[in-house]
């Protein structure tokens, strides 16, 4: 098991001054990759390509970039460049995002996510390739009939045509997609003692092609809060908790409240969407339970992180990508190397 950062993106708190420092820090300290997001604020592409210029062996991952915000072929462009630019360093993790942001934000209808995404993962491979992208899918059709268009292929020769491609998926049946048509998932919300219900919707989904976990990344992003008090630091996590749980979705269609559900949440993942859609945040954030951020963080003493990594590990977990859940980039330093500590000390590198 690799060690991994995800930084998110740009709130309120962070500056991209703040996220190179970390990405450098964890570049310098051995980490195998750092992770960037985008939903509807900082872009993942732009993010990535400042800190692929000022790193030197660290991966660059996107977690991810969103189906709906770009055709198939721009995506694969982008990271052709981003892959050239780092020097063959670019890890693609793409998601559908959800029918909030999708529809609301890029404009583009949710229905039929998997078709979706195994079409647009198709082309993308497609034009890595540098094959001339033709296709006739039912949502993706390429060159346009009755038009002007012609087969095209990427312009350029990228270090690689096989980059990796990360999903990200929630759902039992996104899942076995996963499987089927990546090398790696983006996990949210992993618990090690719940793995094994997942990774059989990724096994399901890798025999398809004949094919079993070996040579498939695992990569959870996990909160990580380092401390002495349990309670203190299950408190620095719970907005973020609540915020998936209750308020990423409506109520009919919330896919981190519904894995709560089948964690074994239920009545909690119900109160939790309840006060946050009547927004009463700070309320709903209080009605998270301890136990479901505990299974799902890494969170205390450097010994008990070092008994976490472990587990992770344990579980079938390829990359572990920590999230550092702090004030200031000083304590986020501090947390990447504490971990890394814990990391070697916990005897699973690879």
């Amino acid at each position: 098991m690799r060690l991994g950062l995800s930084l998110g993106y740009q709130t309120a708190w962070s500056t991209p001054a703040d996220h190179l420092a970390m990405a450098q820090e964890a570049d310098r300290l051995g980490y195998s990759v750092v992770w960037a997001a985008e939903a509807y604020g900082s872009d993942t592409v732009s993010m990535l390509a400042w800190i692929a210029g000022q790193t030197e062996r660290i991966d660059l991952g996107s977690a991810v970039l969103q189906i709906p915000a770009r055709t198939p072929a721009m995506t694969a462009m982008t990271a052709a460049t981003l892959d050239t630019l780092s020097g063959g360093r670019f890890r693609l993790g793409l998601g559908v995002s959800g029918p909030q942001v999708s529809e609301g934000w890029h404009g583009v209808r949710f229905a039929k996510p998997l078709a979706r995404t195994r079409e647009y993962v198709d082309i993308v491979r497609m034009a890595l390739r540098r094959d001339k992208v033709q296709y006739d899918g039912e949502h993706y059709q390429l060159p346009l009939p009755g038009g002007a268009g012609k087969p095209i292929k990427l312009g350029f020769h990228p270090p690689r045509t096989d980059i990796p491609v990360y999903l990200a998926a929630v759902g039992p049946k996104n899942l076995e997609l996963a499987g089927e048509l990546a090398d790696g998932w983006l996990a949210i919300f992993f618990a090690p003692d719940a793995a094994d219900d997942q990774l059989r919707h990724i096994a399901a989904g890798r025999a398809k092609r004949g094919l079993g976990l070996a040579g498939f990344d695992v990569a959870p992003s996990v909160p990580v809060v380092v401390g002495d008090d349990l309670a203190a630091c299950a408190d620095v996590i719970r907005w973020y908790a609540a915020l998936y749980i209750g308020g990423m979705g409506s109520r009919e269609q919330n896919f981190y409240n519904q894995l709560a559900v089948r964690m074994g949440y239920g009545e909690a993942a119900a109160k939790v969407q309840d006060l946050y859609l009547n927004k009463q945040v700070a309320e709903a954030a209080e009605a998270v339970p301890q136990e479901f951020i505990e299974r799902t963080s890494i969170i205390g003493t450097k010994e008990r992180i070092t008994k976490r990594i472990k587990e992770y590990a344990a579980a079938g977990v390829g990359t572990l990508s920590i999230s550092p859940y702090v004030g200031d980039l000083e304590s986020g330093l501090a947390t990447l190397r504490v971990v890394a500590e814990a990391y070697e000390e916990s005897g699973v590198a690879r």
